[in-house]
């Protein structure tokens, strides 16, 4: 069975909808908790299918071990070609393992609020059947400010112009939380309260958004999950394991 090795950096930041997403489609996932031992970063790629970097509360200018060896396992998937998909942190991880640059926001972008599709996302297989304009989670207070070289810009934000991007065949970076199901959301919120008071998102605005998006939200991101699963992490690949 072909192994995707999930990086985790705190209990509560799960692969959640991913997770499951891939494991249906028959991977087996390699849970990894690097901010508990850098040791977990695998050291080589060698039986290494795929590789998914999760969110944290951890920003990339940290003094953590765990950080500069993901980074160099990042690069090594990449230029084998091998799927590499980040979130949050994972997402900022990738940018700048491969050459770009991240940086603090002037002010944290939290709760769900839409993201639109650039010209090349509305066209990127990874994101058919998603809506040009649809809500998606935030909860960061760092964003890529300039792509690794050769990074496709694939959504935005008012707040943060990469949103999602591709490098390469099989690398992609997403700055919100489409792994996130609903009572993820609402957990996330209540363990991110400091983040959401800078950005000066309540909790009743946050489930007024929830009421409001949750619909649509569950379904692009469900969707997002899916069209990884399938066309990033091939089935053929699988079969050749």
């Amino acid at each position: 069975m072909a192994r995707i090795v999930v990086l985790q950096h705190n209990p509560h930041a799960h692969a959640g909808r991913l997770g499951r997403t891939l494991r249906d489609h028959g991977f087996r996932l390699d849970v990894r908790r690097p901010d508990l031992d850098p040791d977990q970063v695998p050291s080589d790629i060698d039986d290494l299918h795929g590789l998914v970097i999760l969110g944290g509360h951890q920003n990339v200018d940290e003094n953590h071990a765990f950080l500069a060896r993901e980074q160099a396992l990042i690069r090594a998937m990449h230029a084998a070609e091998r799927p590499v998909v980040g979130v949050c942190l994972g997402s900022q991880q990738i940018t700048v393992a491969l050459g770009g640059k991240v940086d603090r926001m002037p002010e944290p972008e939290v709760g769900m609020t839409p993201i639109r599709l650039s010209v090349p996302g509305q066209t990127e297989t990874i994101l058919a059947g998603v809506p040009w304009s649809c809500p998606m989670l935030h909860s960061h207070a760092y964003h890529a400010v300039t792509p690794a070289p050769g990074a496709t810009v694939l959504a935005s934000s008012d707040k943060s112009k990469v949103q999602a991007y591709k490098v390469g065949l099989r690398t992609y970076g997403f700055q919100f939380h489409f792994e996130c199901d609903i009572p993820m959301v609402s957990e996330m919120f209540d363990r991110s309260q400091e983040l959401a008071d800078r950005a000066g998102l309540s909790r009743a605005q946050l489930d007024a958004q929830l009421a409001e998006h949750a619909e649509m939200f569950d379904r692009a991101a469900d969707r997002i999950c899916t069209n990884l699963a399938v066309c990033a992490f091939t089935f053929q690949e699988l079969l050749s394991v």
